[in-house]
């Protein structure tokens, strides 16, 4: 306890556990949904793109605009201030085109949905990479975007991040029905008229805000993580899909609170530690499962 009130004392660790909690929650009830479709990669597609969409934006506001004549630099300069100003704004627009796309790509017949998420996945990094090869002096900055830094979130960070969860949950609430139906069974969902195509592309736009909102603390190549450890512990061990969802819910939150705890008192990334507790937690429960089938496979 005491080790909790020395973390809860800084005001950048108070952000970090009310943005995590929120962002832990709104990963665990999408993963669930995206582990049973599937989609359970769509994550790290998504966190490359916003990768590289996040390079760019902090590559932008660098540019030395006075060369330029001032009928252009002074809309451009209005441009950069704006996305200097909000941050996440860039990031989460790119991001959620990709995740239509990605929706687009994985109904063709021609690539599938392991191939579409390569597809996106790979070329995010490369253009990420490809800006950092042709700029200097943002290799810390890139560094945090990797593999999340609890430092980098401010204050606007926070409203943004509290502001979007709220809204996410709240949609995932309100439209569990269509989103469950969705999931388990798109055939019988059309035969009973629900808009299978409309609560697909919801799944995709929450789970890219998601994943924009995570890769702060997280990081690109962590962020994943969030929606799907969370989702297969529970499954584990609960059968229905409404108990998967609540299980996977606190697993979710209680990993990433015990994570941070570990990282603050050991002084360890914060990102890679909560993904190792949610792996003793995923075989933790796969040991109780395997125990409670009698020792069969």
């Amino acid at each position: 306890m005491e080790v909790i009130f020395d973390m809860l004392s800084f005001t950048f660790m108070q952000r970090a556990i009310i943005v995590g909690v929120l962002v832990s929650l709104c990963a665990a009830l999408l993963g669930v949904s995206l582990v049973l479709k599937r989609y359970a990669m769509i994550g790290t597609g998504l966190s490359h793109v916003g990768f590289a969409a996040t390079v760019i934006a902090g590559v932008v506001i660098t540019i030395d605009l006075s060369p330029l004549p001032g009928w252009l630099a002074g809309p451009l300069g209005g441009v950069f201030e704006f996305i200097d100003s909000m941050p996440l704004l860039l990031p989460l627009a790119v991001t959620v085109g990709a995740a239509f796309l990605l929706l687009r790509l994985n109904e063709s017949s021609k690539i599938n949905g392991d191939s579409a998420v390569a597809l996106i996945s790979t070329s995010g990094i490369a253009i990420g990479v490809i800006v950092m090869g042709v700029t200097t002096g943002i290799t810390l900055h890139i560094c945090n975007i990797l593999f999340g830094s609890i430092f980098a979130m401010t204050r606007a960070d926070m409203y943004w991040s509290i502001a979007l969860s709220i809204v996410v949950i709240i949609l995932f609430v309100l439209f569990y029905k269509q989103l469950f139906a969705v999931t388990y069974d798109e055939s019988f969902a059309k035969a009973t008229g629900t808009k299978v195509e409309i609560y697909k592309s919801m799944l995709a736009l929450l789970t890219a805000i998601t994943v924009v909102l995570g890769m702060r603390m997280m990081g690109a190549l962590l962020i994943a993580s969030l929606t799907l450890f969370p989702a297969l512990s529970a499954m584990r061990l609960c059968k229905r899909f409404l108990s998967v969802v609540i299980v996977a819910a606190v697993i979710g939150v209680t990993c990433f609170f015990v994570g941070m705890v570990f990282s603050f008192a050991l002084d360890l990334p914060p990102g890679a530690t909560v993904v190792g507790i949610n792996l003793i937690v995923f075989l933790l429960f796969s040991c109780i499962a395997f125990i409670k089938r009698g020792g069969r496979a």
